[in-house]
């Protein structure tokens, strides 16, 4: 069952994107947030690292009421980026799927309103997959290469159209189009005030995964090594895709470079992924990634959320409300 505090703003969010239009989709929509109004802005097509490599962005700005002006300052250059997992869509999308319409509590309007609870001072990001193979699996064909379902096939860094290089694109773009106060200084220029958490769930973790298999080239390229150096967090959140193997970042040496980025990683996983015996590669990756995190003298979190209940879907979605 979802919680009482999803479902209550699970109701706001119907109402909500049931009263937007679509001219009115690709400008701000206000919700009411815990008694403060904070706008959730829609912004479609936006250009990648190459021009026909587009995302959809939903962008909540921080919640800023009754903090004072130089408090408010502090927030302007911070921000969380959420990679979604399968079935998860906008609103309405879900609602024209009788899949999906049970769970629409999980859209992503609703996880962006969640993770302006846990990040109330920082701009969130949700980008939405390039693509939705029958309105139910999620690709991001833009980050990683995939197959129709999504199941990812990593590779190096690449300057020209990795997912290093499409994650700032978007986040440059995004900002421009949203005019934020403080866009991103042109590649490989300073960003003193600029922080960044990523968050991945389930499918999503594809595009954390492929970011960690980069690490090694964008850290040792002058024009991406000082985006990475702002990231200051990672989490993966009960990370799956349809693939038989790498759900979790195994190879030594890309692990051995994450420890070394000062990056600081984070593991919440359920029964779902983890316990499934008829996926048993999944919990054994995990097991290896946090062991050999371990061993390189990192200090991942790492919690297993609802291990004395049974596994199931509400709980895999449940992670994003107790991470």
């Amino acid at each position: 069952m979802l919680s009482a505090r999803a479902l209550k703003v699970g109701f706001t969010l119907i109402t909500a994107a049931k009263a937007m239009s679509s001219e009115a989709a690709t400008g701000p929509c206000e919700l009411q947030v815990s008694g403060n109004q904070r706008k959730l802005q829609r912004l479609l097509a936006v250009p990648g690292c190459v021009p026909n490599r587009e995302n959809d962005l939903l962008l909540l700005r921080p919640d800023t009421d009754g903090e004072s002006c130089s408090e408010a300052k502090k927030s302007d250059n911070k921000h969380v980026v959420f990679f979604h997992g399968d079935i998860q869509n906008f609103q309405e999308e879900m609602f024209l799927q009788p899949e999906a319409a049970q769970w629409a509590s999980w859209s992503l309007e609703q996880v962006a309103l969640v993770l302006g609870r846990r990040f109330p001072h920082r701009f969130i990001w949700v980008v939405r997959a390039s693509r939705m193979y029958l309105h139910k699996f999620s690709c991001y064909q833009n980050f990683v290469e995939s197959n129709v379902f999504g199941a990812p096939e990593h590779g190096p860094y690449s300057a020209d159209c990795g997912a290093f290089c499409q994650l700032r694109a978007l986040l440059s773009h995004g900002m421009d189009r949203a005019k934020l106060p403080n866009p991103l200084q042109p590649a490989g220029a300073a960003d003193p005030g600029f922080s960044l958490i990523l968050v991945g769930f389930s499918k999503g973790c594809v595009v954390l995964n492929q970011l960690v298999y980069e690490l090694p080239g964008a850290r040792s390229d002058p024009q991406m090594s000082t985006f990475v150096k702002r990231i200051s967090d990672v989490f993966w959140l009960d990370g799956g895709h349809p693939g038989g193997s790498e759900t979790w970042v195994t190879d030594k040496e890309a692990l051995k470079e994450l420890g070394a980025s000062g990056v600081s990683v984070h593991a919440h996983v359920t029964p779902y992924e983890v316990c499934d015996p008829m996926r048993a590669w999944v919990g054994q990756e995990h097991q290896h990634f946090i062991k050999t995190l371990e061993e390189f003298g990192l200090c991942p979190s790492n919690k297993l959320h609802f291990e004395d209940e049974p596994a199931s879907i509400e709980n895999h979605f449940r992670v994003i409300l107790e991470f």
